[in-house]
């Protein structure tokens, strides 16, 4: 498997140190691990889970701008257990409303000693944070209106969201609040992956 990731990596931007690449592996294998018991994730196969989940969450890392990120809905912790383990120099909360899910990343948090990562067992319209965050991000969590909606008490007044989506929608964009401006729309390349990645980013 360290082999498939050396290569995945050699077809990104992407520079990691020994010590991360591990990480991302180990992750993998938690992953694997919890979801015989948990059913964490559709993807059984821990090949499939470095490209689909590892990689599909990382290549974002290069457009994060600031240092404190909210990953909501974050599921088994994706993207935020991988980008959290890429940007060791940025903190990383990870909200979820489902307790195992959460479990889970607490677990992975101690297994990988991850000092930048705060889980979260919280519905996101309850979660009053004590300070408001640099980007907003989420993964297959919800449409941009909603997400912006569900989500508009979470950024700084200078912040960003990051929306990880499959394919461009246009009628999704249009659908959202004028308050909101979006900045970039991102095609993403993830190695190996069959499918289309759009990162889209809000302001």
């Amino acid at each position: 498997m360290k082999k498939k990731l050396d290569n995945l990596l050699a077809q990104t931007e992407i520079q990691l140190n020994d010590i991360q690449k591990q990480q991302l592996l180990d992750l993998v294998n938690l992953l694997n691990k919890w979801n015989k018991a948990y059913n964490l994730t559709s993807v059984r196969d821990p090949n499939e889970m470095l490209v689909k989940h590892i990689l599909d969450s990382i290549v974002v890392s290069t457009y994060l701008q600031g240092d404190l990120f909210i990953d909501v809905g974050t599921g088994p912790g994706l993207p935020g257990l991988p980008l959290a383990i890429v940007n060791p120099d940025k903190q990383f909360v990870l909200l979820d409303s489902l307790g195992k899910r959460i479990s889970f990343i607490r677990n992975a948090v101690r297994e990988l000693k991850l000092t930048n990562v705060t889980p979260i067992l919280s519905r996101v319209e309850e979660y009053q944070p004590e300070e408001k965050f640099d980007g907003v991000l989420s993964r297959a969590f919800a449409s941009l209106k909603d997400m912006t909606n569900w989500c508009s008490h979470l950024p700084k007044e200078n912040g960003h969201f990051y929306a990880l989506k499959g394919g461009y929608q246009e009628y999704e964009v249009k659908a959202v609040d004028e308050k909101y401006t979006i900045q970039h729309i991102v095609e993403l390349h993830v190695p190996e992956l069959v499918g289309e990645r759009h990162l889209i980013i809000l302001r």
